[in-house]
């Protein structure tokens, strides 16, 4: 499979794939039917719809969303909607979950349950697949939503389930940096000093199947002409696939800034868990949550045939 380079290849390559079953937890929303109806018509994924089975077949008839042959499951709360959503996983029925109505909290308490869950490792983390206008090539970045202050350790995991994203994208070695403020460590710097520890690893094969270089500073990570300006040398620098930031408020930051500054569109996964997780946003557009239904499905198809977890 060649790199996925733009959301629409990622649409197009949805398609072709066998179709994942998506689990929407309190589908009895008219804009999250409106992203889910539009994916199954254009056979990206298939669903089950878990909720009030009666606002459920309000919303559709208002989204426009034909429910002939899919499946609804009633579930008259959040709590009762997001349980049988890890259910269905665990019973190998639903290939992904995607949020609706629930609340965030709700949605995810059962899905990180250490008993009862259906975490793969220790951490769950944002990945994001942007498409912007100035980059020649989807840039992955991570974390925006989730992990909040990550210290070293947790870094390694945000990379390692960014890796499995680009993997499914097809990217066999991702081009990836932690971006820092300087481009040298510097003591006072403390996520250089970290960015200069993970190249470490790397040189070491302790990074998996990548290409890593850090610290890099934004501009060094995606500019070729500032690489030429600062004269450095890297397989990375210019040419980045995977942003690791240095916490959520530099990767909110960006996440921001790449949609409302900088035209992008995006498909995001939570990753972690033993399937992708839809975890959209209110303020996510139409695109991006059908983008982010499309990685969703795509990242399962690659998990099914044993890609990275």
């Amino acid at each position: 499979m060649n790199p996925v380079r733009t959301l629409g290849e990622l649409k197009r390559i949805a398609k072709e794939l066998p179709s994942r079953r998506v689990a929407v937890v309190r589908a009895d929303e008219v804009e999250t039917l409106l992203a889910i109806g539009e994916a199954v018509r254009a056979d990206m994924v298939e669903a089950v719809l878990i909720g009030p089975e009666k606002e459920i077949r309000a919303c559709a008839e208002e989204a426009a969303f034909d429910l002939n042959g899919v499946e609804i499951i009633e579930a008259p709360d959040d709590r009762s909607s997001a349980l049988k959503g890890v259910e269905l996983v665990h019973q190998g029925r639903a290939d992904a979950l995607m949020k609706g109505l629930v609340a965030t909290s709700e949605y995810l308490h059962p899905i990180v349950d250490r008993e009862h869950g259906i975490r793969a490792g220790e951490l769950l983390s944002h990945v994001a697949a942007f498409e912007v206008p100035t980059y020649p090539k989807l840039i992955i970045v991570t974390d925006a939503a989730m992990v909040i202050a990550p210290n070293f350790e947790q870094k390694i995991e945000l990379l390692r389930n960014a890796i499995t994203v680009a993997k499914a994208l097809g990217i066999d070695k991702p081009k990836s940096t932690l971006v820092c403020a300087k481009e040298v460590p510097y003591e006072k710097m403390p996520c250089t000093l970290e960015g200069a520890r993970m190249k470490e690893m790397w040189l070491q094969g302790q990074l998996g199947d990548c290409i890593f270089d850090g610290p890099l500073a934004m501009d060094l990570a995606v500019s070729p002409e500032s690489v030429r300006i600062k004269k450095v040398k890297s397989d990375v620098a210019g040419d980045v696939d995977i942003i690791v930031t240095p916490d959520i408020e530099a990767g909110n930051i960006l996440y921001k800034t790449l949609i409302f500054l900088a035209a992008g569109e995006l498909g995001a996964v939570i990753m972690g868990a033993k399937c992708p997780v839809v975890l959209t946003s209110r303020a996510d557009s139409a695109e991006s949550k059908l983008c982010s239904l499309a990685l969703a499905g795509v990242v399962a198809g690659h998990l099914a045939q044993g890609g990275l977890k």
